[in-house]
């Protein structure tokens, strides 16, 4: 994977943007707040249609251009993928809607044909690692799921559009289940809603399951490594389902559990009006020699996991798809050690591409830098940069 050419018109901070990527890693340096993450999270989003850092689409639109009722941010990726070349835009369209609000929506099209987000999602495939993503283990499950569903809408042909899917199903019965709860109707108008909850949930269950397992063999092997074989990083998947998490999970025995966890439920989904089994409720815990990170580890155990989880997920992916995604890392190596740093390193040069962003150069070595493509990151302008050289 490797992106060529980035164009951004009225995303963030930058008005207008036209960029040519040169070299295997680029390195973005400026001062904070200056749209170095920006240009991240833009790259991000044309893997995913998700903001890891805004709450709204709406937010990603110029601060300058979001005033007016019509307004567009473009995002426009040239990219190569097993030897052919793609375009990807991406539009964040505010409109005027009657009588006087706006609404956001976005529109994508590749290769210059329109396509849904689900159709459109793993096209083009990134890893971000960010010092804020510690909360993937501190974190809510909310958190936790996000970060799951993320790597597999990229990876798994299919995900994407059996999360939108479960998603409107979840939303639909939990409609169902607050009527009953108000007019006391039959518990079996839920049959035809549970029947499709099922048929879908159990699909993102066994994914998710095949998944963590891959994951963690990966981080597990990372990890050992970084910790110099002192520490067992071990990842525990936990359905919201009564069953036991297994690498040998059928698909018959996750729906028998999944209906059966309907059944048990039934009583407290309709007085409650929300459907409380299934993928939307799932969890994962993060674990070293067994003690569980989120509640008993230190700073450091934490950002070790952190890093041997992101350089599992590029592995992964890499697995899955047969190419590289595009490694995005945000002031990550200069809150490394020296051992980290380098194996973070080692991933980099195993990518076929990597965008890095950093507030001072000097963090670096000068046979590192020398390898890299710099530029400097102005108050939403951008321009070519001089490695610097080390005082004798």
């Amino acid at each position: 994977m490797r992106l060529n050419r980035l164009s951004l018109t009225n995303f963030r901070a930058f008005a207008r943007l036209e960029m040519d990527l040169d070299g295997r890693i680029l390195v973005l340096v400026g001062d904070n707040a200056q749209g170095k993450t920006s240009l991240l999270e833009a790259v991000y989003y044309l893997a995913t249609f998700a903001s890891f850092q805004a709450g709204t689409d709406r937010q990603m639109i110029n601060f300058s251009a979001v005033l007016e009722p019509l307004a567009v941010a473009r995002i426009v990726a040239e990219y190569e993928r097993a030897g052919q070349k793609h375009r990807l835009e991406v539009r964040i369209i505010q409109e005027p809607v009657m009588p006087s609000g706006t609404r956001t929506r976005k529109e994508i099209l590749l290769d210059g044909v329109k396509k849904s987000a689900a159709e459109g999602v793993g096209q083009f495939s990134a890893v971000i690692f960010l010092p804020q993503m510690t909360r993937i283990i501190e974190g809510s499950p909310e958190d936790r799921r996000k970060f799951l569903n993320m790597a597999l809408c990229q990876a798994i042909p299919g995900y994407a559009k059996a999360l939108s899917e479960y998603s409107k199903i979840v939303t639909r019965r939990n409609a169902l289940l607050k009527m009953l709860a108000e007019q006391h109707g039959s518990p079996d108008q839920l049959t035809f809603w549970d029947d499709r909850l099922i048929e879908t949930g159990s699909a993102m269950i066994l994914a998710r399951s095949l998944a963590v397992n891959q994951l963690e063999n990966h981080a597990g092997r990372l990890h050992r490594r970084l910790t110099n074989g002192l520490e067992k990083f071990t990842i525990h998947y936990q359905p919201a389902i009564a069953l036991e998490p297994s690498p040998e999970l059928s698909e018959e025995a996750v729906r028998a559990a999944f209906r059966q966890s309907l059944q048990l439920a039934r009583r407290e989904e309709i007085a409650r009006g929300v459907t409380v089994c299934g993928p939307h409720r799932d969890d994962l815990h993060f674990l070293c020699n067994n003690l569980d990170l989120g509640d008993f580890g230190s700073r450091g155990q934490v950002r070790t996991a952190m890093l041997s989880l992101k350089l599992a997920e590029v592995n992964w992916m890499k697995e899955q798809t047969g190419e590289w995604p595009v490694l995005l890392l945000d002031e990550t190596l200069a809150e490394l050690d020296l051992h980290r740093r380098a194996d973070l390193q080692e991933t980099l040069e195993e990518c076929d591409q990597g965008i890095l962003t950093t507030t001072d150069l000097h963090q670096f070595s000068e046979s590192f830098m020398a390898e890299c493509a710099i530029w400097r990151v102005t108050g939403g302008c951008v321009e070519v940069e001089t490695a610097p050289t080390k005082e004798v």
